[in-house]
């Protein structure tokens, strides 16, 4: 079975998890562009709580495809996303061990928000160890109704589409109003500010790393 999943910036700790357990996994490249996702964001756990770093974009249609979505300038966002990881994590167990590798992903300047974050993908699987086959998708497939038999239970075979083949979360992982996702139940670990926020959990993979290094896995 693949997994489906929509691409994200360093994703959060479930979506990790996904790449993790499944073999073959699809990264979503011909949606429409959704805000206020982790598209462009992720979460991290900063001295006073919850933090989300947004990378600004820029597009020249009114519904842009993920895949036509540019990475802007503005802001000088690049240096404000490493001061706050390193505000954040400075202090945590792995933050120096991995700052090398991750330094260049706020120097070098990508295009395309989906390369970028397809490298970001790339080496946060050799940081943890996983090796899923990974590939782009080539057409948009709306999210599939759940198949029933003639009597409505659910129930059916394999020529009438009740089994699928693509396991879809692309709409269970997202910030706001995700769907159920029964396979994932966060596990507390580590966290440098839980005595002053208590366990914040499906923050970014980043979280997990700087604070658990290459332990990461057993949280996946």
């Amino acid at each position: 079975m693949t997994c489906l999943l929509s691409t994200t910036y360093f994703g959060p700790v479930q979506w990790y998890q996904k790449l993790n357990r499944y073999h073959d996994v699809a990264i979503e490249r011909m949606d429409s562009f959704v805000k206020q996702t982790y598209r462009n964001r992720c979460v991290i756990a900063a001295p006073n709580g919850p933090q989300a770093l947004t990378i600004p974009v820029c597009h020249d249609a009114d519904k842009p495809l993920t895949r036509d979505i540019r990475i802007s300038d503005h802001g000088e966002w690049r240096r404000l996303h490493w001061n706050a990881l390193q505000t954040a994590y400075g202090e945590s167990p792995f933050f120096e061990y991995y700052a090398d590798d991750l330094h260049p992903f706020f120097e070098r300047r990508w295009a395309f928000l989906y390369d970028f974050n397809m490298e970001i993908t790339q080496l946060m699987c050799q940081l943890l160890d996983i090796h899923p086959h990974i590939t782009p998708t080539d057409q948009y497939t709306p999210a599939a109704p759940i198949a029933c038999d003639d009597e409505g239970s659910g129930v059916g075979t394999p020529s009438d589409a009740a089994v699928p083949l693509t396991a879809d979360f692309r709409d269970a992982i997202r910030p706001k109003h995700p769907l159920p996702d029964p396979d994932f139940l966060p596990r507390p670990y580590y966290q440098v500010y839980a005595p002053r926020h208590g366990f914040l959990p499906n923050l970014s993979i980043l979280d997990l790393l700087f604070n658990e290094g290459n332990e990461s896995i057993f949280w996946l």
